[in-house]
């Protein structure tokens, strides 16, 4: 069943091609349940046999995310913020909790929006605090294009070189998945340091 399903993700994607990949990313950094593994690895194979090329699969992995985070975005900023204002009582999100929110992406905006695209389970929602926060849209888009093509070029590379191979897959995804988490956690102590000495001065 799982060979079934690797070949047919493989005849799809092959057969949308670019295009269907930019919308596919669109769709997995939105709200839906898309993951990215199951768009971007069998491109990756592709760009192994020789069917695709890789700076194409990338720069459309990548841009298909940034159009789907930009959805997001607006969304949460049009729309959230009357949502959770009016609503969000009922889940115990009241006013102060937005504003903390803002405050942080006012500070923290950058470091946030670009490691939450390398975590799992973030990458879909990290673009809805941004506009909840009203970031700048072109330091969101830079920070997420940032993130976007790090990630998108791990699952193409991991595609190329192991593509078939679903054991190999799993496993080493497991590890990329717990290296991007150890190096996001690195990454926002120095920045941590780093702002906390800048105000210090």
């Amino acid at each position: 069943m799982i060979e079934a399903l690797s070949l047919w993700l493989i005849q799809t994607i092959g057969s949308l091609g670019y295009v269907g990949i930019f919308i596919l990313m669109a769709i997995e950094s939105s709200l839906f349940p898309l993951p990215s593994e199951v768009v971007i690895i069998p491109a990756g194979y592709l760009v192994h046999k020789g069917e695709m090329n890789y700076l194409l699969v990338v720069l459309m992995g990548t841009f298909g995310s940034l159009a789907g985070a930009c959805v997001n975005y607006f969304l949460a900023l049009k729309l959230g913020r009357a949502i959770l204002l009016r609503y969000g009582k009922y889940f115990f999100f009241k006013p102060h909790h937005l504003e903390k929110v803002e405050t942080f992406f006012k500070s923290h905006g950058e470091i946030s929006t670009f490691s939450g695209r390398l975590l799992v389970g973030v990458r879909h929602f990290i673009s809805i605090p941004a506009g909840l926060a009203r970031m700048n849209l072109a330091k969101f888009s830079l920070y997420t294009i940032l993130g976007s093509f790090i990630w998108v070029n791990i699952l193409t590379l991991l595609g190329y070189f192991i593509g078939q191979n679903e054991e190999l897959i799993h496993e080493y995804l497991t590890y990329i998945v717990i290296g991007l988490v150890v190096l996001a956690v690195i990454g926002g102590i120095i920045y941590y340091k780093i702002n906390k000495v800048k105000t210090t001065i």
